[in-house]
């Protein structure tokens, strides 16, 4: 049974507080109060918990999803397909899925606390760098939704990055590993051309000049920073593990695109 099964049902004894448990809380509706009424607070589950940070990431995630759709002053069409796609490309379904909608909608409202949530989820996460990466990752991939980083969007990503201390440099890194992912997947699934090797490369945020060893150091470094079950042990809802998955599909075939030229 999925977290949110959990606690729709009534088997989680505490409630995640702060502004990212009422805005999940307003997402499931009176489903929410009703499995956890007569519950006690369960003090053993302290902020950092796997199931609690789980929750977290689902209720920050579809938000701040939504919250940077609307940054521009409008929703595309676009943005509202990425975001159904993940929801698809996940199986989320029943009570799952509707509150990844609800959390979507509430994240385009204008008195969306994107700071207090920000701040809570960075709290709960309790420096657990490779899910904060994730959590950056999706969102910079919701801001390309429409196939432009408008600069409303990027601002937002922007004041991301702040709140969970991820560096200038550290976020354009990972801006350009998923610009290059785009080109990559979009060349000639044939023999790799110049243009995927350097896609390749910067996929893996080496240049071309690295000795094998350094290429093979930074494929196992972005390997373990994307493992599946390293990501859910740390807090990754297990129905996420779909994106973490396709992320190391990605990291390998560009390594494999490299050594195959190299060799």
């Amino acid at each position: 049974m999925s977290w949110l099964g959990k606690v729709v049902g009534g088997a989680f004894g505490f409630m995640m507080g702060g502004p990212l448990g009422a805005i999940l809380g307003a997402s499931l509706g009176h489903q929410f109060d009703a499995g956890l009424s007569g519950l006690e607070l369960d003090e053993k589950l302290s902020p950092g918990d796997q199931h609690r940070v789980q929750m977290v990431f689902f209720t920050a995630t579809f938000s701040v999803m939504g919250h940077i759709a609307k940054a521009d002053g409008k929703v595309t069409p676009a943005e509202i397909k990425l975001a159904k796609r993940i929801m698809d490309e996940l199986a989320l379904a029943g009570d799952m899925k509707k509150a990844a909608i609800n959390l979507f909608q509430q994240g385009k409202e204008a008195n969306f606390p994107i700071d207090d949530v920000l701040n809570q989820f960075r709290r709960e996460c309790h420096r657990r760098t490779h899910l904060i990466r994730m959590f950056l990752e999706i969102q910079i991939q919701a801001a390309y939704a429409d196939g432009v980083l408008d600069l409303s969007e990027e601002k937002v990503l922007h004041k991301i990055c702040r709140h969970l201390g991820i560096s200038r440099f550290e976020y354009e890194r990972v801006k350009l590993g998923f610009q290059a992912q785009q080109r990559f997947y979009g060349h000639s699934q044939q023999l790799a051309t110049k243009n995927m090797l350097d896609d390749a490369y910067e996929i893996l945020g080496v240049s071309s000049s690295a000795s094998d060893a350094e290429v093979k150091k930074a494929y196992r470094r972005l390997m373990s920073q994307h493992h599946p079950d390293k990501l859910v042990a740390k807090g990754l809802p297990e129905e996420m593990m779909k994106i973490a998955k396709e992320k190391t599909q990605q990291i390998r075939k560009a390594y494999e695109t490299i050594k195959q030229q190299r060799k």
